[in-house]
């Protein structure tokens, strides 16, 4: 028997509202992961002796990279959430394809979004493609914090049902209490990812072997992601929900894989501060 569930603090999804401009928490959510984000990537490209020597961008080109990251995301995020989760849907409703305040993000596809700035940006200004996804990387958890705050304000990707003390009836998702799992992945995914890459950026000093931070990245939120996915609710009908298996945790394998090759590629290559 449920003998104790916490109430959902219900709060409006629109957060300010002049005549017919609505501003969505979603959107607040996002802006705030991205500023922040870039205010981090600036302060670590303005610090020589965190890369052994001078830095692989000024922090001009740090800003010119804002709007090519924002781009990543946004249209990466979008497509994927298409493409990944909801094909037969939008296949039908193709108008609503751009219509992001009805929420629909997918991490998995924002990421490729945004490794493709990063690669493109770093060809056009010779700038070693690892070192910039070094700085993404570690400038992401905040974006990853806010989105998933967020999504708990939406009372969106919710958790599975439990009877755990601080289980939420989310509106929209049935009378049954749930895990609120979206705050759990604000902790693990923006909180605790950000202190593990902080603490190698800033007391092991990997920036000096390009693809650490990215490769750390990858394995880390690969993880969170995978243990979350055993609370959250799964995508109901989607052919990668077999068993254990859920879709997050299938797009997630390929990260862990690719994290733990870019960190043994990254051991193997001259430390850039060694003289």
């Amino acid at each position: 028997m449920q003998l104790l569930v916490l109430p959902y603090p219900v709060i409006d999804p629109v957060a300010i509202e002049i005549g017919p401009v609505a501003i969505r928490w979603y959107g607040l959510a996002y802006m705030a992961g991205i500023v922040l984000g870039w205010l981090y990537g600036r302060r670590l490209v303005s610090r020589p002796e965190l890369w052994g020597g001078k830095p692989p961008m000024t922090v001009a080109q740090a800003d010119d990279f804002l709007l090519w990251i924002t781009l990543g995301i946004v249209v990466g995020g979008r497509l994927g959430f298409v493409l990944f989760y909801e094909p037969s849907y939008f296949w039908h409703n193709p108008a609503e394809i751009p219509a992001l305040w009805h929420g629909g993000m997918s991490f998995h596809g924002g990421l490729l979004g945004v490794v493709l700035a990063v690669y493109l940006f770093a060809r056009i200004k010779g700038i070693n493609p690892l070192s910039l996804g070094d700085i993404a990387s570690a400038a992401t958890p905040f974006g990853l914090f806010f989105g998933r705050v967020a999504n708990f304000i939406n009372a969106e990707v919710v958790g599975r049902v439990s009877d755990v003390p601080w289980a939420m009836v989310f509106p929209g998702a049935g009378d049954a209490p749930r895990h609120p799992s979206q705050l759990y992945e604000a902790f693990l995914e923006g909180v605790v990812l950000f202190i593990i890459l902080r603490i190698a950026t800033h007391r092991y000093h990997v920036l000096t072997r390009p693809g650490t931070v990215f490769g750390l990245f990858l394995v880390f939120y690969g993880l969170f992601r995978s243990l979350a996915e055993f609370v959250r609710e799964p995508h109901a009908g989607h052919p990668l929900d077999i068993g254990i298996l859920t879709p997050g945790i299938a797009y997630s394998i390929p990260m862990i894989l690719i994290g733990l090759w870019l960190i043994w590629r990254a051991r193997r290559q001259p430390d850039m501060a060694t003289p």
